[in-house]
């Protein structure tokens, strides 16, 4: 790929907060350059070829480890991947010493998920490294607010003026706010759904609209991103079963069929099926939840494409 004119204004990616509209309209731009290199035979470029990258995750993840690996891959870098689970973490080794043993390794950059929030601010304020924020507990999620919007980009043809309603556990979700910071500065209309133990006190301080009806906001969005239900970051109950809110927040077949219009549907992921969203709905043609897997690994690589060109 050719030498980018344009740079994005933050060294880190620390959250969509410190992002403009000309930084995240970059990032989608870049991303389509890389989708066209993951679809071709050779699906490697040499572009970070001189670049030490550490993959330090210290809560669990799948999609998101496995999306960042292999567009570091794609992109010739040199991985370390650090699960804190088998480190000396669980000795009782402190964030900054675990890292700056990495960085003695000599890393050019660090992608973390922690389950505290701020904690890659936190660290970008100690070490030199620049760093990619992978989730920080139920705080921000950037790239999978980056390659939602590029998804919906993609199947609808543009972000602003689209109505986008995020659907479930809104208050423990890093996806949302994430989501809803950069929805906005894209110029989409957004709104969350769900019952009011799982919506956020001050929200609408945001900007979003607020409904715990699930079939008004579905006749309102043109996009229902449906969240999971996060059971292990819940210390009390919030609703009566799981059950219960299959019935008043799940979206089913009979339920999609039953709108006046084609909307699109999203998830994060892992999905629960059979509680917030069905199986023949996740695999309908209405649904991108594939193609926002994808997406991801093209997102990523852009990301870590314009961050390591600042370097250079």
């Amino acid at each position: 790929m050719s030498e980018t004119a344009q740079k994005l204004s933050s060294k880190h990616l620390l959250g969509i907060k410190d992002l403009t509209k000309k930084d995240i309209e970059l990032i989608l731009e870049t991303a389509n350059t890389f989708k066209d290199v993951i679809n071709r035979p050779i699906k490697k470029v040499p572009s970070l070829r001189d670049i030490t990258i550490a993959n330090i995750f210290f809560e669990n993840s799948t999609r998101t480890k496995l999306s960042f690996e292999l567009a570091q891959k794609r992109l010739s870098a040199d991985v370390v991947n650090f699960a804190a689970s088998s480190s000396s973490v669980s000795k009782g080794e402190t964030l900054i010493d675990t890292v700056n043993n990495i960085l003695s390794m000599k890393v050019d950059m660090v992608v973390m998920r922690h389950p505290y929030p701020g904690a890659g601010v936190f660290l970008s304020k100690h070490i030199d490294a620049q760093i990619i924020n992978a989730g920080d507990g139920a705080h921000e999620h950037p790239t999978q607010a980056l390659l939602d919007a590029y998804s919906i980009k993609e199947k609808l043809g543009e972000v602003a003026g689209k109505k986008v309603v995020i659907v479930g556990d809104v208050l423990h979700s890093r996806v949302a706010l994430s989501n809803i910071l950069c929805l906005q500065k894209l110029g989409a209309e957004v709104m969350v759904c769900g019952p009011t133990t799982l919506i956020p006190k001050y929200i609408h301080t945001l900007g979003v609209k607020v409904e715990h009806n699930l079939m008004k906001a579905l006749n309102w969005c043109d996009v229902a991103n449906m969240l999971r239900i996060q059971l292990e970051r819940q210390d009390i109950k919030y609703f009566p079963s799981l059950r219960e809110y299959s019935m008043m927040y799940g979206l089913n077949k009979k339920i999609l069929n039953s709108l006046d219009k084609e909307i699109v549907v999203m998830h994060p992921g892992p999905i629960n099926r059979g509680v917030e969203i069905t199986s023949d709905v996740a695999d309908s043609k209405q649904s991108i939840i594939l193609n926002q897997v994808e997406n991801g690994v093209a997102i990523r690589m852009a990301v870590l494409y314009l961050l390591a060109s600042q370097k250079s």
